[in-house]
């Protein structure tokens, strides 16, 4: 028993702290990353049944903007997870629209089994499964095209300002790979 217990301690020290370059490249890409999406949802969409951000941005943009190396953040990923989990989610809602508990446990759980069975692992597409079920009337009534507007749609807005900003400066390269 102890032994499983040992293991919580870890086995690493802390990473490093970042430099001020990289802290500025990554607040510039999430910035710009961002604000075509919100400033679609509320100033194009915000009286249509439509929605144009979802909160799982916010999290694939600490990725595709803060850590461009990680597996988890590159395109293949960010897309692949997003869409897949988005679909897995709408059929969670659909299928137990009377049992939510059940509906947000499946979607989240699916999501990540799928994604790692793909090779899309993205830890925001669990969030974009789970806001399938627990979201809005609004994101309810897009029904699957919530995979398309916002998910997919968002997420290929997001790359192209992540493959110009990530780019600019010597040091940053993104991405790692695409398949």
């Amino acid at each position: 028993m102890m032994t499983y217990f040992r293991k919580m301690k870890g086995t690493t020290k802390s990473p490093p702290s970042v430099n001020f370059s990289e802290i500025l490249w990554s607040w510039i890409g999430a910035f710009f990353g961002i604000i075509p999406v919100a400033y679609l949802n509320y100033n194009l969409f915000e009286e249509s049944d439509l929605v144009f951000i979802i909160g799982s941005f916010g999290a694939s943009a600490v990725l595709i903007y803060g850590a461009i190396r990680s597996p988890l953040a590159q395109p293949r990923n960010l897309i692949g997870g997003h869409i897949i989990s988005a679909i897995i989610g709408v059929a969670a809602y659909k299928l137990f629209i009377d049992q939510l508990w059940l509906a947000a446990a499946l979607a989240v759980a699916t999501a990540i089994a799928a994604m790692h069975a793909t090779k899309t692992l993205h830890p925001p597409g669990g969030a974009t499964a789970l806001i399938a079920v627990i979201g809005s009337n609004k994101i309810h009534a897009l029904g699957y095209l919530y995979a398309i507007i916002p998910v997919g749609t968002g997420v290929v807005i997001m790359l192209i300002v992540a493959l110009l900003v990530n780019n600019i400066p010597k040091k940053r390269r993104y991405p790692e790979f695409w398949f």
